[in-house]
């Protein structure tokens, strides 16, 4: 079997105020079966709402499943003193297991179905512009040859500015062995205006959640133009939570409001996209921090994705992207000049022998149910 490397990264600092997680409270239209996990400081009250939950949901097979991150302000308060840009910049990449063999066919696919990005409001601090221009052009070139850089790329900064600036960030969360660790995910439209989608593996992995778990939009080397936003909710398939199955490593977060603001509020949200056509051209974005990267800017790939021939039924792209971009998002439709686009995969893991391609689910029917769950969600 080939050895398959899931993308994260860790940092050997213990952990200090962790909190433990619990189930979620899902409203509304949330479809799936929802479970706790609980692990550390759960308590009576935590174990009860598990049981109901997972009663309710019980008779669904391809359902969700969630727990609550920090969700009360006094949690939230300590998980955002604990992330002290110290903190943040000891986070490195670091090689994980390599996911257990698939034991399902593939993600369900079925009817297609998208949504719009949504607009934003510019709070009082935005991310620098000053670098805008093609990336790492030290000469004009002609718009053909601009447009074929564009679209072709196996990893460059981006610095052409847009919606993707303030919708992609980067994640950070403590894993249950106390080491403090990143990911890449994105803000997108949602009706609880709070919902970022990232990689199962950067929600729970070695079937144990992550804790401390927060998300800094439009990062940009230490940087936190739009704030730190803590998660109360995680979710992930069904299929991840019970075995890892890397077909289905997808996730999301519900994060609470900041300042009286809603997250899509502040920096608007991706469109995202369910059971399209494979084989589209991709543009995939994320914070590589393994060298040659130090998670310090947002990289992007892009091209026409493959099929994944070898061990699995995701998506492939051209990319050099490293440990740290897990969980960053690949948009089908991406407009360069505007930044926006569909949200219709995620970094997930590389092939040992095959590191200049990287890989990521199809987005069918589970990970719709586990965004359609997440944004039902409420952002306390």
């Amino acid at each position: 079997m080939h050895r398959r490397v899931a993308l994260l990264s860790a940092a050997a600092i213990a952990l200090t105020g962790a909190l433990a997680p619990a189930p979620a409270q899902a409203t509304g239209q949330v479809t799936g079966q929802v479970t706790g996990q609980m692990t550390g400081q759960a308590t009576g009250q935590a174990t009860a709402r598990a049981a109901s939950a997972q009663a309710a949901g019980s008779a669904l097979d391809h359902g969700p499943v969630g727990w609550s991150g920090a969700d009360t302000s006094s949690e939230r308060r300590t998980v955002l003193s604990y992330w002290t840009p110290q903190r943040m910049l000891a986070a490195r990449p670091l090689d994980t297991p390599a996911p257990r063999r698939s034991t399902q066919s593939g993600p369900t696919q079925g009817t297609p179905w998208a949504t719009r990005g949504a607009s934003y409001s510019a709070p009082s601090s935005t991310p620098s512009t000053t670098t805008q221009g093609r990336p790492y052009a030290v000469r004009p070139v002609a718009a053909e040859r601009a447009a074929e850089v564009l679209n072709n790329s196996p990893g460059l900064r981006w610095v052409d500015g847009g919606a993707v600036t303030r919708t992609v960030g980067r994640v950070f969360f403590t894993t249950a062995d106390g080491q403090n660790s990143a990911c890449s995910g994105t803000a997108v439209t949602s009706a609880n205006e709070s919902v970022v989608i990232t990689a199962g593996h950067c929600v729970k992995l070695n079937g144990a959640a992550h804790r401390n778990w927060v998300f800094v939009p439009g990062f940009d080397n230490g940087r936190r133009p739009f704030g730190t936003w803590v998660a109360t909710a995680l979710l992930t398939t069904q299929q991840w939570n019970a075995g890892e199955d890397i077909n289905f490593d997808v996730a999301a977060a519900v994060v609470a409001p900041l300042q009286g603001r809603t997250l899509t509020d502040v920096v608007g949200g991706q469109g995202v996209a369910f059971n399209q056509p494979r084989r589209r051209q991709m543009f995939a974005f994320g914070y590589p921090a393994a060298a040659p990267f130090d998670g310090s800017r947002l990289i992007y790939c892009s091209g026409r994705a493959i099929d994944d021939t070898v061990q699995t039924r995701d998506l492939g792209l051209r990319c050099n992207m490293t440990g740290g971009s897990s969980g960053g998002p690949w948009f089908a439709g991406f407009n360069g000049s505007t930044g926006q686009g569909w949200l219709n995969s995620v970094n997930s893991f590389k092939y040992d022998f095959a590191q200049n391609f990287m890989f990521g689910p199809f987005f069918g029917n589970e990970a719709m149910a586990v965004y359609r769950a997440a944004q039902n969600v409420g952002a306390q």
